[in-house]
C-alpha cells in the first residue's frame, strides 16, 4: 500500500510542477531540453499529456544541463555570467573538490584553479594553500557550502603572497 502511495504522490508532485510551467506560458510547451527530444515525434505536442511527459522528463534535472550548455535544442545565448562559473562549478562539483582539497591535488581541483584565473605554473601553490587551510575554506564563519567555500578561496588567494599577484578573476 505504501509504494502506491508513493508513486500517487510522486505522479502528482511531478503533475504539479508540470502544470505550473505550461501555465507561465501555455502556448510553447516545455521548450527545450531532453523530455521535448524524446517527445518530439508524439502526436498533437499541445495537448496536456505530451506536455507534461515532456516537463515531467525535464524535471529529472537534466534540463538545467541542457540551457546552460546549450544541447538538447536549447538555446546558449544566455550564458553564467563570469563571476558566478566558479560558483556554479563548485557547487556542481563540492564533495569531489572538498576531499581533493584536502589531499592538495586533483583534476577537480586544477579547474577550479583555471576558473579562478590561476596560471598553471601556479596551481601546485594553490593545491597547497587549499590543503592548507582546508578547514577554514570549508567553514567560512561555520557555514559549510560551495558559496561559502568560494568566498573564501577568494579571500585567501587574496592574502597569498604568490597567488594574490598572479591570479586573475575570469
Amino acid at each position: 500500500m505504501s509504494k502506491k502511495l508513493l508513486m500517487l504522490s510522486v505522479a502528482v508532485l511531478f503533475g504539479i510542477q508540470a502544470s505550473l510551467a505550461m501555465a507561465a506560458n501555455p502556448d510553447t510547451g516545455p521548450g527545450c531540453g531532453l523530455g521535448k527530444l524524446l517527445w518530439a515525434d508524439a502526436k498533437h505536442q499541445k495537448n496536456i499529456a505530451p506536455q507534461v511527459l515532456m516537463a515531467t522528463t525535464n524535471g529529472t534535472g537534466m534540463n538545467t544541463f541542457a540551457i546552460s550548455s546549450g544541447t538538447s535544442g536549447c538555446t546558449n545565448d544566455g550564458q553564467v555570467m563570469a563571476e558566478h562559473k566558479v560558483t556554479v562549478f563548485a557547487a556542481a562539483n563540492f564533495e569531489n573538490l572538498s576531499q581533493e582539497m584536502a589531499q592538495g591535488r586533483g583534476e577537480h581541483l586544477a579547474s577550479l584553479a583555471t576558473l579562478m584565473g590561476v596560471p598553471a605554473n601556479h596551481q601546485d601553490e594553490f593545491f597547497a594553500m587549499t590543503q592548507d587551510h582546508y578547514i577554514a575554506l570549508l567553514r567560512e564563519e561555520g557555514e559549510t557550502s560551495p558559496v561559502a567555500m568560494v568566498t573564501a578561496l577568494k579571500d585567501a588567494m587574496a592574502t597569498h603572497p604568490v597567488l594574490a599577484k598572479v591570479s586573475s578573476p575570469r
